[in-house]
């Protein structure tokens, strides 16, 4: 059973002009942060623009990325739908293209108790035989997966980890506190990516991999060869990009500082809203600085 570590890339999902699936694109970015350094590619989440995808177009993008990936790194796919039965439709689909391992968001939109919570995931659990990542992201679902459901949900062979995007390094301390240690917290966080690891945790799945993934990827190199000051530099390397991807409506700002480095990155789907033009200067001033510390090539 695979136990994910290290830093997985959170993928954008490259769209044309048009708004529509850029395969190319995806191709494209799959080599361009596997020859980077990053230690897996999660595809189809938050920044991923899941909640914009249909059906159909989530199986197309995991396919291609198997495809494209050719086995060098785990493939994580998010899995995660509103409903207990549809989350089990799209993983049973994306076992049959040999994906590593599904991430399942928590259900959204209604306030679920923590016992719906855990029977939700007990259940796309016994559909599959694929490891299954926990995704809690409590402010854009409403739902915070607590720390005595999370062990609960870690007794069961085929869940394996956890990706927190709350914020709080308490919260994963809490769930450290109660899960064994092959069970592995991931920081969703970006600014939380060493301090979770210092705390025991075992990597990140991280956004900003798509603009810095060599930066990203150092973090933890560095952190495991015990370099903490060197891991430190680059995790403070990530703020200035982490400040652009909160201007406008996620992930346009993302994707406008993959588009300033040439990557065909297109704009995000309606009813998201490409920056304005004040914003997109921001970013062009952010990109330029990194540019000129050779983090990124210049354009």
């Amino acid at each position: 059973m695979i136990r994910p570590e290290g830093i997985i890339a959170a993928m954008i999902t490259p769209f044309t002009n048009e708004q529509e699936v850029n395969e190319h694109g995806i191709r494209k970015l799959v080599n361009q942060l596997i020859d980077r350094g990053v230690h897996g590619l999660f595809c189809l989440g938050t920044n991923g623009e899941f909640f914009s995808l249909t059906f159909d177009e989530k199986v197309e993008i995991a396919r291609i990325i198997v495809d494209e990936a050719k086995g060098r790194v785990p493939i994580y796919v998010g899995a995660g739908c509103i409903s207990t039965a549809e989350t089990i439709r799209l993983t049973k689909r994306l076992e049959q293209l040999n994906v590593d391992a599904v991430s399942v968001i928590t259900p959204y939109f209604l306030p679920f108790t923590q016992e719906e919570l855990y029977e939700h995931y007990r259940q796309i659990a016994n559909s599959t035989q694929l490891p299954i990542i926990l995704y809690n992201i409590p402010d854009r679902t409403g739902n915070n997966l607590e720390a005595h459901t999370v062990s609960r949900l870690s007794e069961i062979d085929n869940i394996v980890g956890i990706k927190d995007s709350s914020g709080k390094i308490d919260q994963i301390l809490q769930y450290l506190d109660v899960v064994n240690p092959d069970f592995s917290v991931l920081a969703g966080t970006d600014s939380l990516i060493l301090p979770t690891l210092m705390a025991g945790g075992k990597g990140a799945i991280a956004a900003t991999a798509n603009v810095l993934p060599q930066t990203v990827a150092s973090i933890y190199e560095n952190w495991k060869a015990e370099k903490y000051d060197e891991a430190q530099i680059a995790q403070t390397q990530l703020r200035d990009l982490r400040s652009a991807m909160k201007l406008g409506t996620l992930p346009a700002g993302l994707k406008e500082a993959l588009n300033f480095t040439g990557f065909p990155a297109g704009p995000s789907r309606s009813p998201v809203r490409s920056l304005t033009n004040q914003d997109k200067s921001k970013v062009e001033t952010i990109m330029k600085k990194y540019a000129e510390n050779n983090l990124i090539k210049s354009v």
